[in-house]
């Protein structure tokens, strides 16, 4: 995948994060802008049914 996707879907994520839960911390920030795409996918499947950014990230 192209590091340019990869940027598009941490922002994505970032922006649901945001809006769920509050701007996110750089630490957060900075693992999810890290994170390959597949735990990418995967976190932003969590975020649909997650009650704490924790259910979200582990």
């Amino acid at each position: 995948m192209a590091q340019g996707e990869q940027r598009g879907e941490a922002k994505i994520l970032l922006r649901l994060i945001e809006r769920k839960f509050g701007p996110p911390s750089e630490t957060v920030r900075h693992r999810i802008t890290s994170a390959d795409s597949e735990t990418l996918l995967e976190w932003s499947d969590r975020i649909l049914e997650a009650r704490s950014l924790d259910e979200v990230l582990h």
